[in-house]
């Protein structure tokens, strides 16, 4: 049996998009990305959950948006929603919506930081979090876009223990949780240090990014990996997307896309010079 991927405190392990209407977000992305999606909300709940899964594995889900608004989450993994909500508040962010448990699964919260960037605590119990990540079809990255990198981490260093670091060779600001590469050394990616050996030190600890922005709203904004860029852009605009920008750099090809309801994320294929990590 394979090992379950877990995250320690502090480390990003999920996404969602909340949608208008969650059938047409359905249609969407199971084509562009290959999703079978799953209900996994208890019958005597309202509304719908649902799982997207990629070889049998979770990788993102979807949901009805409160709002006539789409966007997309990124959920941090917590010891303990309750207490983290707490110190959230206490740290100059507010509680959006109080920690409760959804269904066996584990306990949320969501929450928004001093710039008005919204993001979720997740204390896992059934689901860890996503299970597939960094190939084709699942999420990449999320990162956080704020006015002032310094007062965003004075208050996330505290909740997650986050480091913030400029790494070598134009990868940009990365957040950081020391050890969690030894975490995934000993789980499920033993060779991680060594198919990273050409990567900037640290990269294996790496759990998000930080773009300072100078104007803009601020919020944290989710990457998913694909084998081509360019198959993947035309997918989506031939399903409805607006492709609203796009680029190379010395590690990716990627487009910024907005989806047919509204929600924005990015396509990412890695291109990295030395080969695959």
């Amino acid at each position: 049996m394979t090992e379950q991927r877990t995250y320690p405190h502090g480390v990003t392990c999920w996404v969602d998009t909340e949608q208008p209407d969650v059938a047409v977000a359905s249609r969407f992305y199971a084509e562009l990305f290959g999703w079978t999606l799953t209900d996994a909300t208890p019958p005597e709940a309202p509304g719908a959950y649902l799982i997207a899964t990629l070889d049998g594995q979770d990788v993102a889900a979807i949901a009805p948006a409160p709002a006539d608004t789409a966007s997309w989450n990124t959920y941090v993994a917590v010891d303990d929603a309750d207490v983290t909500a707490a110190a959230v508040e206490a740290g100059g962010g507010a509680v959006a919506s109080a920690p409760e448990d959804a269904g066996p699964g584990g306990r949320a919260a969501t929450c928004v930081d001093p710039f008005g960037a919204r993001f979720h605590l997740w204390q896992a119990r059934r689901r860890p979090g996503a299970q597939l990540a960094n190939a084709p079809g699942t999420w990449n990255f999320s990162d956080l876009h704020t006015p002032d990198r310094a007062a965003a981490m004075a208050f996330y260093r505290p909740l997650f223990g986050w480091v913030d670091a400029d790494l070598a060779m134009g990868a940009g600001t990365m957040l950081q949780v020391p050890g969690y590469g030894d975490h995934l050394a000993t789980t499920v990616d033993p060779g991680i240090h060594e198919r990273q050996a050409s990567a900037p030190a640290g990269f294996a600890d790496v759990i998000g990014g930080l773009l300072e922005i100078d104007d803009g709203r601020p919020h944290w904004h989710v990457t998913f990996t694909v084998a081509d860029r360019d198959d993947s852009v035309a997918t989506a605009e031939r399903l409805g997307a607006t492709v609203l920008s796009s680029g190379d750099d010395m590690w990716t090809r990627h487009a910024l896309v907005r989806d047919p309801q509204g929600a924005e994320f990015t396509v990412s294929q890695f291109t990295p010079p030395d080969g695959d990590w």
